[in-house]
Parts: structure tokens; sequence; C-alpha cells
């Protein structure tokens, strides 16, 4: 496996000199694209978590049970991801971005059909099948349409609309329960994410054949030097032999179940905790998220500030990381925390360092890997992100069941980016890889 020392490709441009070299813009229509297929993925993720405490009273389920119906779909997610991204590398991202959407839309109605806790963890497994395509699909779409010095700010801004998802459920679904009913909630979200498919299938087309992209703004995704760009897909089991793949898997094993947990348990944290209504969530949750919609942008422009300093990819990846890392830190104390606000505003800011972190950790993948294989490598990691996160889950349940507390989780969460900032040091402190394709 040679591994041949790379040069990092120049800033990006300024807009003047894009306007003197006539580039259009249409990848960002496409990122535009991407941002609302994440928007639409949280609002169907989200409702189950903000309808729980309600949902926990009416249907009776347990701390238990409410683990395993989220372990059902962290388990359906984990399984999607580990096929799903070389699936995606075979058929390309239209279709498999549609069929991945497609499968989770009807499965996110379904939820209006459960009374009980098996029926909606058997929703949750399908919902969460029908998801395990969303960021294999939209990296892979990054990579296919932006240069590498712009991915990481595309992921960020199309990865923001995980967190206006999760902002757009407390302002709407409380509306929609109180005239029609909790399962209308789920109906609404699904409905939307057809839309979106029908919208994708009319709409996109590669680069190449694109007629809205002109000769500079094509030679501008092209701009990587050296950049693999065959279209035979690589083994996932080949992409294993590698460190960096390992590296991006453990990252996610690491803290990915810190994002699950907050966005599965946070209405149920504060319900408990601060003796909230479903009413009394919105604001606490709408605050996280707007912080976390803006830690993911700018997660996803810091590496480009530096870049334009100077510094290489690799030191502008690594330097955003580790300060998206550190952010984190604090919400270690939420546990020995007793008031509404202070806690909100330390867990704001370990959503939004989440968030630049997840923009950032994504870009890795198509960094250090070639486009045929980032779909792949995409859902590799997002395999060792699902199984942390379903561990996780299993855990969580069982530690809020018997002991009723929620410090110590705050604790192993506070300390994970850190630790998964040191390892992928580690794994990848030799340079890029390089296939023979």
């Amino acid at each position: 496996m040679s591994e041949p020392v790379t040069q990092a490709p120049p800033p990006p441009p300024s807009l003047a000199a894009s306007l003197a070299t006539g580039l259009t813009s249409y990848r960002w229509h496409i990122c535009a694209l991407l941002f609302i297929a994440n928007t639409i993925n949280y609002m169907d993720r989200q409702v189950l978590s903000f309808l729980a405490p309600m949902l926990q009273t009416k249907i009776g389920w347990n701390e238990v049970q409410y683990g395993y119906i989220v372990v059902a779909f962290q388990l359906a997610y984990a399984i999607g991801l580990l096929s799903v991204g070389g699936i995606i590398d075979k058929i390309g991202v239209k279709l498999g971005y549609a069929i991945s959407i497609g499968v989770w839309s009807l499965s996110s109605m379904s939820h209006a059909l459960a009374r009980t806790a098996l029926a909606f963890g058997t929703s949750r497994f399908f919902l969460g099948l029908g998801e395990s395509g969303n960021f294999p699909a939209a990296i892979k779409t990054v990579a296919e349409w932006f240069p590498k010095k712009e991915r990481a700010l595309a992921t960020g801004l199309f990865n923001s609309g995980t967190s206006v998802g999760a902002i757009l459920v407390p302002l709407t679904v409380p509306w929609i329960v109180d005239h029609w009913g909790w399962q209308a909630a789920f109906l609404f979200t699904g409905g939307f994410s057809l839309i979106w498919v029908i919208l994708w299938l009319i709409t996109y087309k590669s680069p190449e054949h694109e007629s809205r992209v002109n000769a500079a703004e094509l030679a501008h995704i092209r701009s990587d030097a050296g950049e693999a760009v065959a279209s035979t897909r690589i083994p996932w089991l080949h992409l294993l032999g590698y460190r960096q793949c390992w590296a991006v898997l453990i990252g996610k094993f690491l803290t990915d179940p810190v994002w699950w947990f907050l966005l599965f348990w946070l209405p149920k944290y504060f319900s408990t905790r601060f003796h909230l209504k479903l009413e009394g969530l919105a604001g606490p949750i709408m605050v996280i998220y707007i912080a976390a919609c803006v830690g993911s942008v700018f997660g996803g422009w810091l590496p480009a500030i530096w870049l334009r300093m100077g510094l290489s990819i690799r030191a502008a990846r690594r330097g955003a990381m580790l300060t998206c890392a550190l952010c984190t830190l604090p919400i270690a104390m939420v546990g020995h925390m007793s008031g509404l606000w202070s806690v909100v505003a330390v867990i704001s800011l370990a959503c939004a360092a989440h968030q630049g972190w997840s923009a950032n950790i994504f870009s890795l993948c198509s960094d250090l890997f070639p486009r045929a294989a980032v779909a792949s490598v995409t859902g590799i990691a997002g395999f060792g992100g699902a199984i942390g996160g379903m561990l996780a889950a299993w855990i969580v349940g069982l530690v809020l069941q018997h002991f009723h507390t929620y410090a110590n989780i705050f604790l192993v969460a506070g300390m994970a980016y850190l630790t998964a900032w040191l390892v992928i040091q580690y794994l990848t402190r030799k340079p890029e890889i390089s296939f023979s394709i």
C-alpha cells in the first residue's frame, strides 16, 4: 500500500477572481438540495424523540423499552451503512439517494400506525435502513461537485440542515399534535421526503452533463491534481486494510453516540430534570439546534480560513477538529449544573462543536480516499458511528432505568471527542493513500 506525499491544493479563489474568470456557481445549488434533504431527514428522525415524553405516557413504555426503540433504529442504520455506501458507489448518487429517501419517507409515515413499543421499534428499524443512505450519498455528491478545498464548507452547509430540521420540529409538531393528533406529525414530515425525491430525480445530473455548469466551474470542480476519478468500485473489505479507514470509523464510533444521545434524550432530559411540558421544550431545543446550525457552517468554514493563511489541508482539517473537540469538554459538567439556561448554553456549545466536527470528519473521507471510494468509506465510518450509538442507547436506557441520573453520561460525552481526535491523529499520521484503480 503505497503512500506518496501529496501537495495541498491552493486555497479557494476569491469572489473577485471567480467573477473575473466567469466561474458559474451551480455546485452551490446542488449543496442547497443536500441541505433540504438533511433538513427533512432530521425532522423525520426527531419527531419521535420530541414526542417521547408524551408517548411514554400514552403508550406506556419504560426507559429500557425506549432504549430498545432507539437501538432498533441504530441497528438498522448500522446494517444499512455497511452496504449502502458500496451500492451508491455502484449505481450512483442520483438513483441511490432517491431509493434511500423513498424508503425512509414511507417508514416515517408508518409510525402513525404504531400503538405498541414493538410497533414503534419496527418502524424505527426501517427508518434506520432508509436513512443509512443519506450521508454516504450526500458526501459522495459533495466529492463529485466540489474540490477538496471547498468540501468541508459544502458539508458544513448541507449538514446544518440537520439542525434546521431539529429546530422546525418544536416549531411545528406541537401545533400539529394539538390540531390533528400525534399521528399527523409523522405523516406531515414523511410526506415532505417524497416531494424531495421527485425534485432530485428531475434535476440532478453529474457536473459533466449539467448545462448550467460552464467550463470554468467544471475545471474548478476537477482542480485537485492527481485525484482519482475512476468509477470502479473498491470493495469495502479492501478499504478496511487501510488504517485511514479505521481512523474515521473509530472517530465516528466514539463521537456519534454523543450526538445520538442528545438527539434522542434531550427532550426527555429537560422534561425529567426541569419538569418541562411539550410546549415548554420548544425554547431550549430551538436554542440548542440554532447553535448547532451555526457550528456546522462555522466548522466547515474554519479550514478554509486556515488554508488562506497558507496551511495545508491536513493541518487545517486537524486544527478545525481539535478546536471542535475542545469546545465539547464543558458538557462533562452538565450533570452537576442546576440552572436551565446555563445547561442549555453548555449543551448548545457542545452541539455546535459536534456539527463542526462532523463537517470535518466527513470531509476527511474525501481528503484521504478517491471519489470512487468516498461513499463506501463514509458508509463504513457511519457504520462505526451507528454501532457506537446502538451500544450507547442500550447503556443509557439501563443507566437511567436503574440509577435515574444523567451525570455520568454527560461526563463520558465530554471526553469522547478529544479521545477520537488523538486516535485520528495517530492513524493518519502519514500522508494520504493512493489506489491503483
